[in-house]
């Protein structure tokens, strides 16, 4: 039946693009765009078009800020710049930054190690995170990764690749439950983690 409806069609094949989005949820997806006014559909596309031409990452933590504007965190004097907690995704970050219990600086990676996926090491920002060491200003590392086993190698690559630094390399405390993702952390569990950091 999709067969005969080649432009529903073509926008199910788009929506199986998206990741995260399951598929049991495209159809929904796909009847809640379908069922939007000519106006609602202007306003959405307006946004997302607008969002991708005026967000880009930031050149020293790789998370996401306004063009014409200044990093929330890099920029901000209320931070402590001395601190990097490095997170795989700018998703965790604002997990971490929900726990209203961390001021200091980030690193996004951009994703985590993962062969089965094509995911390497050149494709994770350790060049960048290593460059923000250059000046000596930081004293310590938090490995915020998933504890996952794919978080577990891209914190280990992380900190071999750091090797010959003298700043302090610290991991969350395994308050998080193993195979959990940051994302879906309830705020006290993430705090907890935060505060009991211990030595990689």
């Amino acid at each position: 039946m999709i067969d005969q409806l080649p432009h529903l069609s073509q926008l199910l094949k788009q929506l199986q693009r998206v990741p995260y989005l399951a598929s049991k949820n495209i159809y929904r997806v796909a009847h809640h765009f379908l069922s939007l006014s000519p106006e609602q559909m202007r306003q959405f596309c307006e946004v997302l078009h607008t969002a991708h031409r005026e967000l880009i990452k930031c050149p020293r933590c790789c998370a996401w800020q306004e063009r014409a504007g200044n990093c929330p965190f890099c920029d901000s004097l209320r931070r402590d710049q001395t601190i990097i907690c490095v997170v795989e995704t700018w998703h965790d970050l604002l997990a971490v930054e929900k726990t209203g219990g961390y001021k200091g600086a980030y690193h996004v990676l951009g994703a985590a190690l993962s062969p089965l996926e094509g995911i390497g090491p050149e494709h994770l920002s350790v060049a960048q995170l290593r460059s923000r060491l250059d000046n000596g200003t930081c004293r310590e590392i938090i490995l915020a990764c998933n504890q996952t086993p794919e978080g577990d190698a891209t914190a280990s690559y992380v900190a071999r690749s750091l090797d010959g630094t003298e700043v302090a390399i610290s991991r969350l405390a395994r308050g998080l439950p193993v195979g959990a993702t940051l994302e879906y952390m309830d705020k006290l569990t993430l705090n907890k983690a935060l505060s009991e950091r211990r030595v990689f």
